[in-house]
């Protein structure tokens, strides 16, 4: 991509010293926007069997999103709210965003974890591409999800407003600690009221508020007066309130959330007051705990359809590190993600709408097969300052974003519409069998050289390499699977040839149970074979049927899922 045009449409580059100007300029575009797609730049990714593969069904794939989620680190999440307008030719215009982030544990509390996970090929195509490490590690924006900002808010207490009770009876000692304290803020604030008017210099100055107790609250002056009790709380509380409207008290608590002292912070006049205060509530609001997790509740709030690619992997990620922990199963995860993404669009799914894209691969192959074969005439504005150079994944954003909005104009597709099912080919799980021990042999010399083993490999069926240890046998008559587990598990004389070669076999509750206990570190086959033996042929008949989409990828259909 040469230089001009990458700059065109360079996205705005989000750090946590621009984050607050750049979540303004976001909120506005989403208000005006259709649709938001997203893409996140991670440490790593899934491989060999451990990622989505063919025969797995909606449980299995979600098993390996929820392992991939809570090993990897995403390092920037690219946002693009954009607008479509059917007009000719057909506009897109695009405000494309790229966050870079980083899980610095800011409050010391543990959270978010330290640790994740890197894949050294990841990294080296990453720095390849030009990604920044140190504006990552350095300039990150932190983030807690909504979990960890709750737990965050029962150990962390901030310095806070608190109201001026109906004076009551003091004794004498109160009314002595009353004066004292009065006094002595007295004469601190008087160097800021009624400063020198001879210039003796900064460090007689400085010396001076020091010798008082001086210090500094953000870049406005302040006093640390330690109390014992709520009761002297309130006796610094009268006392500064009987001295000036431009002191504003607050309560500092220690760990236990019990007050240590209160912070009075003198105002330089009456707006200064007032902007102190609406900073002060804006504060213990949100900001100080939400992080990048703004972007996510902004998100969720415009109610705005999220596009996607490969929406499995980026929805269980934004869920693990900005919702929550990731639910057991899927279907507890629909229900939680629905609560924070009500409409999400997978473009690998609407691609599949077309018949020969069905075979795309990836994100490119499918946009460089609808500009050879079709014409979709349409003017595309990336509005957003164009300061530096493409980075990988601000690229796939807009990719999605074009991709999606051609999709739309070919299908018909508007922000209201329901999308078709994706029409791939169903198989039940019955129909499947999982094969190891072929000492790898490849799909083809496999295909030619079951059938002379057992007459029951004449029949029609498919074979998928899932790692290089095992393979599936897809079997297109119902009950053929069913049968050959059956003979192998008890140990027909007519499968000697098969025992003799050393193959193994399972069905799909194996291969369902490796899931669950989560076996990821060893090959399929070992992980195949040690859960195999715990399962008896008894419940061969009892097995749980379900349907995988063969030669699709999992889609995230959240209309299955509206009475959670």
């Amino acid at each position: 991509m040469a230089a001009p045009r990458a700059a065109a449409a360079s996205a705005k580059q989000v750090t946590r010293r621009n984050f607050a100007e750049a979540v303004r300029e976001l909120r506005s575009h989403l208000e005006s926007c259709d649709y938001v797609a997203v893409a996140a730049q991670k440490t790593g990714a899934p491989t060999e069997w451990r990622r989505a593969l063919p025969v797995d069904t909606a449980e299995t794939a979600y098993l390996k999103a929820k392992l991939a989620a809570e090993s990897f680190q995403p390092l920037q999440i690219a946002v693009c709210p954009f607008l479509l307008r059917n007009s000719s030719p057909s506009a897109l215009v695009a405000y494309p965003y790229n966050f870079h982030i980083f899980p610095r544990d800011e409050h010391q509390l543990g959270m978010p974890s330290y640790s994740f996970s890197c894949q050294s090929s990841y990294l080296s195509t990453m720095a390849n591409d030009g990604f920044d490490f140190n504006m990552c590690i350095y300039d990150g924006i932190s983030y807690l999800s909504r979990v960890q900002e709750s737990f965050a808010r029962q150990k962390i207490f901030t310095p806070h407003l608190r109201p001026l009770l109906p004076s009551q009876s003091t004794s004498v000692a109160d009314s002595v600690f009353k004066s004292r304290i009065k006094s002595r803020i007295m004469h601190w604030r008087k160097g800021y009221a009624e400063p020198n008017k001879k210039d003796d210099g900064s460090l007689v100055s400085s010396l001076s508020r020091l010798i008082l107790g001086g210090e500094t609250y953000g870049s406005r002056p302040s006093i640390s007066i330690d109390v014992c009790s709520d009761h002297q709380v309130q006796l610094v509380l009268e006392a500064v309130n009987h001295i000036s409207d431009d002191l504003v008290p607050l309560v500092v608590p220690d760990k236990a959330g019990a007050a240590r002292a209160v912070c009075v912070i003198f105002t330089s006049s009456k707006e200064d007051k007032n902007l102190f205060l609406m900073d002060i509530i804006q504060q213990s609001k949100e900001e100080k705990f939400r992080g990048f997790r703004e972007v996510i509740d902004l998100l969720s709030s415009s109610q705005k359809p999220i596009v996607s690619y490969n929406c499995l992997n980026d929805m269980t990620m934004m869920h693990s590190k900005f919702v929550a922990p990731l639910p057991p199963n899927m279907h507890e995860f629909m229900c939680s993600l629905k609560m924070v993404f009500s409409n999400v669009v997978d473009v690998s799914h609407l691609w599949r709408q077309i018949g020969p894209l069905r075979k795309a691969k990836n994100i490119q192959a499918a946009l460089s097969y609808l500009q050879r074969q079709y014409f979709v005439p349409m003017e595309i504005k990336i509005e957003q300052d164009g300061t530096s150079g493409v980075t990988k994944n601000e690229q796939n954003v807009l990719r999605i974003t074009k991709l999606f909005a051609k999709l739309s104009n070919l299908l018909k597709i508007g922000p209201e519409c329901q999308l078709q099912s994706d029409s791939a080919k169903v198989v039940s799980t019955e129909n499947i069998v999982f094969l190891w021990g072929f000492r790898g042999k490849s799909v083809k010399e496999l295909k030619s050289y079951l059938p002379g083993l057992h007459q029951i490999f004449s029949e029609d069926f498919e074979v998928k390499l899932l790692d290089k240890t095992c393979s599936a046998l897809i079997f297109r008559n119902s009950g053929t699977a069913m049968q050959l587990l059956k003979e192998i598990n008890s140990e027909s004389p007519s499968l000697n040839d098969f025992f003799s070669e050393g193959l193994k076999a399972a069905g799909f509750e194996v291969y369902r149970k490796v899931c669950r206990l989560g076996l990821w570190h060893s090959d399929l086959a070992e992980a195949l074979e040690g859960v195999s033996s715990e399962v008896a042929a008894s419940t061969l008949s009892e097995c749980n049927s379900s349907q995988i989409y063969w030669n699709s990828s999992l889609m995230l259909d959240l209309e299955e899922y509206l009475e959670c």
